[in-house]
């Protein structure tokens, strides 16, 4: 199992932005905790599901163990999330905010 982050650098509310997906909703889960995400910030209501995470927090990821990765990676990566989340494996907190906005996104 793995944890990705891209490199996408979309700029939404002032900052630069990047995806954080892995290859399990427990696995990403337990990683953004240990990046101190709050679960509420997964965008499960994304077509792909990733946390969306600044070019700061991705830079805490990679010295964590995150795999610099391409978009392309990180979209496999995105739809295995998708569809564990289709099957009702692990509940979407009520409180999510909502995603970044899809023309902001270039990613998917």
């Amino acid at each position: 199992m793995a944890v990705y982050v891209d490199n996408e650098q979309l700029e939404w509310r002032g900052k630069l932005w990047c995806r954080l997906v892995a290859d399990s909703l427990d696995e990403l889960d337990a990683f953004a905790a240990g990046l101190g995400l709050r679960r509420n910030w997964f965008q499960g209501q994304a077509s792909y599901p990733p946390y969306d995470v600044t070019v700061e927090v991705r830079e805490r990821a990679l010295r964590a163990g995150a795999l610099a990765s391409r978009k392309r990676d990180v979209l496999m990566a995105a739809r295995k999330l998708k569809a564990e989340l289709a099957a009702g494996t692990t509940p979407l907190p009520s409180d999510a905010p909502p995603p970044i906005p899809s023309e902001t996104l270039s990613l998917f």
